[in-house]
């Protein structure tokens, strides 16, 4: 689950609201932090916070706060509250909650 060989993509209004290295960073943490640290399910769940103006990442396991990534990013409220990342197992996209319909 969550290969980085297979195809990745995000949403619309992920892409338009969110800049290009923002959501890189989420496949990186996927990658990179929780990829054989946590058990993973094929949907994951990030919230965006703003912590003292810089984007970070909550990242959620069953309505539960697991662990925050931060990143180097400026955060603007503009962006989506919550993103969830869905691996369909040929295809992975990076989505907000309303958007993906499971």
């Amino acid at each position: 689950m969550f290969d980085p060989n297979q195809s990745r993509f995000a949403s619309f209004s992920i892409v338009s609201t969110l800049p290009d290295q923002a959501i890189d960073n989420v496949w990186f943490i996927i990658d990179n932090d929780l990829q054989n640290v946590f058990p993973l399910s094929n949907l994951i769940k990030f919230n965006l916070v703003n912590s003292d103006g810089k984007l970070s990442y909550d990242f959620i396991q069953g309505n539960e706060l697991v662990a925050t990534f931060d990143s180097p990013y400026p955060y603007d409220n503009n962006y989506p509250k919550s993103l969830v990342v869905y691996d369909s197992g040929n295809r992975q996209i990076i989505a907000t909650p309303s958007e993906i319909n499971i």
